[in-house]
């Protein structure tokens, strides 16, 4: 990880608008009308429904949604007691984690007052403003008054993140931990370095998972916790041993767990070493450990270590936690966080650790073979799976323990809507998955050796959306699925090099042969041709031994396009075909073409690809409202590339009076119905909101649908999808993702579903 300069923070939290977050409105607000409705004299209805029903604010406010990320600044970052308005950056800084990994709203509150009776009540008095309250950085024993009285005293959740967040991600962590270490929590010796609010409640958090509390020590700054000590607080108290021991060296001996919450280089080599086998060291003071990972591992290398740094395996890092126990509450509107539902978050963190690890993780790290083991017991905090599973579980603790006032029913319903909130799944994808799986189909993956082609065919697999088909060597893939952890039960591997696929190569080249005659194919030459990926996965498609084909990560595209050609051939009625990218983002659906093959189109290959561009809107369900784009208006350019476009649009108007489509026109008018409008009243596209876009040549569409996809961060790029050949042929290309690559298979296995009822 790089190092983080003074400098390099400062100018990170000043540059353009201040601080880290904003307030963005969620209601239109450009008319009077508008205003009206947002304010006054509107918006005195929704408070009268308030005010008859309290509950119906979390119907017309953002409360459900919103958190107070509350300090008063006595326990910042290691940073101590630095003052309410010193630590706002922190608690900025909370909000926007907040809302990057559960789409969680936040006001930070600062507060200026240490007495935990005044403070107790200045939060009590603005509590109606939200959904549940996260407090923060606040000094142990005070924290623990505070959070109890205010758990007792308000009907919201209440979470100081200091305590449960760290208990509820190590107790994770320490559980897998133990089951990779063969020992059993109810068993094991455990000794807690520290005695704040992190470690006592982390360790009440391990009792009620099962440790039991006389195989526990505590130490604080004085040492071992004794019965023997005077002045111990009710918390202290409560962890106060009876064993002749006082320092961190006696009380390690024979111990199977570490916790540290301490701080830094405490721990020494040797103490690691006199720890039972398989010894389990969390050293988590930031930024320095108890003791670095390398110590650690260079005195005990069977020892199972976890930090609280991203540069070192096994994170114990809260944002894995605190974000999702809190949706999950605010989904249900509970009255409280309680221990059912922390407990439900520690075994659903567990569990999502022991599952095949996402790509998009991978890719974050720079590895590709993460699995449940000594160095990796703890998901990752990019892990998108979080939301879903931490979330659900939640969720489900908060209505079976009684604290939830709404209800949830359909519980894969609510994970699609979890996805969709934070953009990792949308509504239209998830449709595309829901149509390939009512009837899957044979999908042919042409470079079943690729790591990322591979995953993406194990995850089709598992999502139900095809039966994948691998071509590459059998030995090879087999090696690389161990490798990567993928199972590839219920996957088929065709080495189609292999002496026991000579048969088939043959009979393929017979029919490629036989198709080709007048065009000066001969068998001899197609035969050669059979030990190609693209020309043998293509002829499964063309013979029915295989519904879809999808091909692209080694190929370059002028070759595949020249394959397909050869092999399937051109859909009757149009001399070319053409592929479509489909950008779906919060702002609505755009379809864009031709993104691939064309590259200088005439007036004729733009008629081609309007009409296939027009078709496949339709075959996505939306109807098509088409721009012609290029860079002048309605004819004021009448020499070049607009010319041919202007052509176009001719034809297409003429034969199809009812398609929405016109130009020649600037992107910025397609886009801007109010602006087009205005300036080109007469226009076929007149009241209406452009979705699909025709572009003028291959450098104009595939800049135009790069350059959307590097600044639409909040949208998904599906595609390219091919339009215009006789069977279902895809394309990806070497810059595909796993999901992208998923993405098109789904596409294909839909364009095969149609194709065959087509055909019946």
């Amino acid at each position: 990880m790089a190092k983080i300069t003074k400098e390099a923070a400062l100018l990170y939290h000043s540059m353009g608008k201040p601080g880290k977050i904003e307030v963005v409105p969620t209601k239109p607000y450009s008319t009077q009308t508008d205003l009206s409705l947002a304010y006054s004299p509107g918006v005195a209805e929704p408070c009268l429904e308030i005010e008859k029903n309290p509950q119906d604010a979390y119907k017309y406010t953002d409360k459900g949604n919103l958190v107070a990320v509350i300090s008063n600044g006595t326990a910042v970052l290691g940073l101590g007691d630095i003052g309410a308005l010193s630590g706002k950056p922190v608690m900025e800084g909370k909000g926007l984690l907040f809302k990057i990994y559960a789409g969680i709203d936040v006001f930070d509150i600062e507060v200026n007052e240490k007495d935990p009776d005044k403070f107790v009540e200045a939060v009590k008095a603005i509590a109606p403003t939200f959904g549940g309250i996260n407090l923060e950085d606040i000094k142990a024993p005070e924290c623990f008054e505070i959070e109890r009285r205010l758990k007792e005293e308000l009907d919201i959740p209440v979470m100081h993140d200091d305590q449960h967040g760290t208990a509820i991600i190590s107790s994770a962590g320490l559980l897998n931990a133990l089951e990779v270490a063969g020992k059993k929590i109810e068993d094991v010796k455990i000794v807690v370095n520290g005695a704040g609010a992190s470690a006592v409640s982390c360790t009440k958090l391990y009792i009620s998972l099962g440790a039991r509390l006389e195989n526990i020590v505590m130490l604080d700054s004085k040492g071992v916790i004794t019965k023997k000590r005077d002045n111990l607080n009710e918390q202290k108290r409560y962890f106060a041993t009876d064993r002749d021991i006082h320092t961190l060296d006696e009380a390690i001996k024979g111990a199977d767990v570490f916790l540290g919450l301490s701080k830094g280089n405490v721990l020494t080599q040797d103490m690691v070493r006199s720890m039972a086998p398989n010894p389990i060291v969390f050293a988590l003071a930031n930024p320095t450990p108890e003791i670095s990972y390398e110590d650690a591992m260079a005195a005990r290398p069977d020892v199972l270590m976890a930090t609280g740094r991203s540069d070192y395996p096994n994170q114990i890092n809260n944002v894995i936690g605190f974000p999702y126990i809190f949706r999950g509450a605010l989904d249900t509107h509970a009255k409280a966080i309680n221990e059912e539902m922390k407990i439900a978050a520690v075994r659903a963190i567990a569990g999502l650790a022991k599952q095949p690890v996402p790509d998009v993780v991978n890719n974050a790290y720079h590895v590709n073979n993460l699995k449940f083991g000594r160095d990796y017991f703890i998901p990752k905090p990019v892990d998108p799976r979080l939301i879903t599973e931490v979330s659900a579980a939640v969720a489900r603790a908060a209505i079976e323990s009684g604290v939830a006032r709404t209800n949830i029913t359909d519980w894969d319903a609510y994970k699609k809507h979890l996805l969709e909130l934070m953009g990792y799944e949308s509504k239209f994808t998830t449709q595309l998955y829901d149509i390939a799986r009512s009837n899957p189909q044979r999908v042919v993956f042409a470079e079943g050796s690729h790591p990322n082609m591979l995953k993406a065919a194990v995850e089709a697999k598992a999502e139900g959306i095809c039966q994948p088909i691998l071509l590459g060597n059998d030995e090879i893939i087999a090696k690389m699925a161990k490798e990567l952890n993928l199972s590839l039960e219920g996957i088929e591997v065709v080495n189609l090099r292999h002496p026991n696929e000579q048969a088939r190569r043959e009979r393929y080249a017979h029919i490629l042969a036989e198709k080709r005659a007048r065009e000066g194919a001969t068998y001899e030459e197609a035969n050669d041709k059979m030990f190609e990926r693209n020309y043998f996965g293509m002829m499964m498609v063309e013979t029915g031994e295989a519904d879809a084909f999808i091909t692209g990560l080694y190929t370059k595209y002028s070759n595949t396009i020249k394959v397909a050609k050869e092999v399937i051939g051109i859909q009757p009625g149009y001399k070319t075909f053409a592929t479509m990218h489909i950008l779906n983002s919060k702002k609505g659906i755009i379809f864009l073409a031709d993104t691939l093959i064309n590259r200088h189109p005439d007036t004729e290959t733009l008629i081609d690809i309007a009409k296939l561009t027009a078709n496949s809107v339709r075959f996505f369900n939306q109807t098509p409202v088409m721009a012609m784009l290029s860079y002048s208006n309605f004819g004021a350019d009448t020499i070049g590339s607009p010319v041919c476009v202007h052509q176009a649009v001719d034809y297409m108007q003429k034969h199809y009076p009812d398609l929405a489509i016109d130009g020649e026109m600037q992107v910025n008018f397609a886009m801007n119905r109010e602006l087009r409008d205005k300036k080109y009243p007469f226009t076929r596209l007149k009241d209406k909101d452009v979705n699909t876009l025709i572009f003028p040549t291959l450098s104009s569409a595939n800049s135009g649908y790069q350059l959307l996809q590097a600044m639409h961060t909040d949208g998904e790029l599906i595609g390219p999808i091919q339009m215009g050949l006789n069977k279902p042929i895809h394309f990806t290309d070497f810059e595909s993702s796993v999901r992208d690559i998923v993405n098109i298979t789904a596409v294909a296995a839909i364009d095969a579903i149609v194709a065959k009822k087509n055909i019946k």
